[in-house]
């Protein structure tokens, strides 16, 4: 155990080693045989892999020591560290091309015997996407599978709170170091997960969110997951990258379908086009999948709960995406009093509500 807790402290050093990324660690890993191994190397040795600059900064890394107490710093923050050579570093990873040589870990990682899926899709999601988030996390959640998601705004932390709102366990993978919320607007989220689960990231505490290591973090999001599902996203989509990702893994796909001229959902129709699976329901993909889960309620049994025939045929006219009285008063023939009288009703009742001015949604 000893020689797992110097190797941590050597592997965290270089990986706060400025301009030595994760494929020069990998050379050099692969030269001195560990993280140990590389912090003993001869300057000489260290020429044939680093640039004169990669040098000089090795070097003086080197020189200033404290490579236990920075690791026993990192511990203080709740933090830690596993390069790729642990015992406790998720197998799932170690399988996939292009591994991170080492990992941070905020709270606890992934159970090696736990299935998991991945539930990504886009930042400026609609109702209908998000409500789809919702269910289908939900439904990983009582089933017992663990939701790894990429903490983003829209479906990502749409789908993990739900996770988290039905006792599940939720993974969150950042483009930061593990120390950072992003964005912001998700810290309840971030909190929580350090508790119901955990926050992961390749990159060391205090590494600022960049655009350009988003897409790179894709690969372990995928690489933890059994199942990727793709809930909403565009024909150009960081979720397609994720999907990519997963099939060079070799894990399944799926994806949700939308409406065929919905933007939001072409991303979607092009990787069914494609041979990904179509998500029909959580019950059926984790039938498909060999699990159950406990039969979740049906939206549209609140639509039996003693209407009167003209709020039924009102209610029966919504959805998930956003209808105006206009819409309504087309479909079912009634005055447009009368149908504003029963989207009040309907309202004041809980089964619908406003999304936006004069327009309305089925609540989930």
């Amino acid at each position: 155990m000893e020689g797992n807790q110097r190797e941590r402290e050597f592997s965290h050093w270089l990986c706060n080693i400025e301009g030595i990324g994760r494929l020069t660690a990998r050379k050099l890993l692969r030269m001195a045989g560990s993280a140990q191994g590389v912090y003993e190397m001869r300057e000489e040795e260290l020429a044939k892999v680093l640039s004169q600059e990669q040098l000089k900064r090795f070097l003086e890394a080197r020189k200033a020591g404290g490579v236990a107490e920075a690791y026993r710093e990192l511990e203080r923050k709740g933090i830690r560290h596993y390069p790729a050579s642990d015992p406790l570093y998720p197998s799932r990873l170690l399988e996939i091309p292009d591994r991170p040589e080492g990992l941070y870990v905020k709270g606890n990682l992934p159970e090696e015997a736990v299935p998991a899926v991945a539930l990504i899709g886009a930042r400026v999601c609609s109702e209908y996407g998000a409500y789809l988030a919702r269910r289908f996390a939900a439904a990983f959640a009582e089933a017992g599978v663990n939701v790894i998601s990429g903490l983003a705004r829209g479906i990502d932390g749409i789908g993990q709170r739900s996770a988290l709102d039905h006792g599940g366990a939720t993974y969150g993978v950042l483009g930061c170091g593990p120390d950072i919320c992003y964005p912001e607007e998700n810290r309840d989220i971030y909190e929580r997960l350090a508790k119901a689960g955990g926050i992961l990231s390749e990159y060391p505490p205090g590494t600022r969110p960049r655009s350009g290591l988003f897409p790179q973090r894709n690969r372990i999001i995928s690489g933890l997951a059994d199942l990727v599902l793709v809930v909403e996203a565009k024909e150009k989509s960081g979720s397609l990258i994720t999907a990519s990702c997963a099939l060079e893994q070799g894990k399944m796909v799926y994806a949700i379908p939308g409406a065929v001229n919905d933007a939001l959902s072409r991303g979607c129709h092009k990787l069914i086009y494609d041979g990904a699976g179509i998500a029909y329901s959580p019950e059926i993909l984790l039938d498909e999948w060999g699990l159950s889960v406990k039969k979740m309620t049906n939206l549209s049994g609140k639509t039996k709960i003693g209407l009167a025939t003209d709020l039924d045929l009102v209610y029966s006219c919504l959805d998930l995406r956003p209808k105006n009285p206009d819409y309504i008063v087309r479909k079912t023939g009634f005055s447009p009093a009368q149908v504003s009288n029963c989207l009040v009703e309907l309202t004041l009742r809980g089964l619908i509500r406003e999304s936006g001015r004069h327009y309305y949604v089925k609540d989930s």
